[in-house]
């Protein structure tokens, strides 16, 4: 996949994005108070820089931390700075690619990429460039966290779909799932991304497409030990609260 097609595939998501969600502001509060434990006591200075339509870093605003945003979407980051601006809270965000993060050198406390969001980085260079970045903003001990897919467990049986997912707003139910097409190495799939939207009385089938690489905890970990990060520990959801397994480290200096 290429950068336009996984930045046209979060732009066509960002209208829709909040439909995964049954409730998408108590998502956000039960997110940010995830986080917000790992994080420790504020308020910090946060960049998050896969931060698509607003989850985690509107969450992390309402908790009282001083957010940025960035995201490689252009529509997905202004909806995030609309919504939080419908909140109450300032986000600026930036339409910017995580691999060319355009801030000033040790200038956060706290970078996050979440939600999956690293998996697009398709190549070994990639994100090791995304990762020295992250490492270029932050400040000397600042904290990395980073959230994907437990790829390890998913690795060893390779889904070809994931379960559907039922919310409901305004105008009814929303089903959403994916269909994942492994490629040969066994590492890397493309998603075809169904969300099924009621429509008159019918149905509305809106299909969106990308490629995500199923990094393993030993992957990331060479790749973020790389890039000049010590003190790396793994949250599983069961212990942070999150939903899905977390990274965290420090920047070293």
């Amino acid at each position: 996949m290429t950068d336009s097609s996984t930045r046209d595939f979060y732009d066509s998501l960002a209208p829709d994005y909040h439909r995964i969600f049954a409730d998408w502001d108590a998502s956000m509060a039960r997110q940010a108070a995830a986080l917000s434990a790992l994080v420790g006591p504020g308020p910090h200075r946060v960049l998050d820089c896969s931060c698509g339509i607003g989850t985690q870093a509107i969450g992390l605003a309402l908790a009282g931390h001083r957010v940025v945003g960035s995201d490689l979407s252009p529509v997905a980051a202004a909806r995030a700075a609309a919504e939080a601006s419908a909140r109450g809270v300032l986000v600026p965000t930036a339409a910017a690619d995580m691999r060319q993060l355009p801030f000033r050198s040790s200038v956060f406390d706290v970078v996050v990429c979440a939600d999956n969001s690293l998996a697009h980085l398709l190549t070994a260079p990639d994100v090791a460039g995304s990762l020295a970045g992250m490492r270029r903003v932050l400040r000397d001990g600042g904290l990395l966290l980073l959230t994907l897919r437990d790829y390890d467990a998913i690795r060893r049986t390779r889904p070809d779909a994931t379960p559907a997912q039922v919310s409901e707003d305004s105008g009814g139910r929303v089903i959403t799932f994916q269909l994942w097409h492994w490629h040969e190495d066994g590492e890397r799939y493309d998603q075809e991304y169904f969300q099924l939207v009621p429509a008159d009385g019918d149905w509305t089938v809106r299909v969106r497409r990308t490629t995500s690489w199923a990094l393993t905890r030993a992957q990331l970990t060479e790749f973020v030990t790389a890039a000049g990060f010590v003190d790396l520990r793994w949250h599983d959801p069961a212990s942070s609260g999150f939903y899905q397994p977390v990274l965290t480290a420090r920047a070293s200096g």
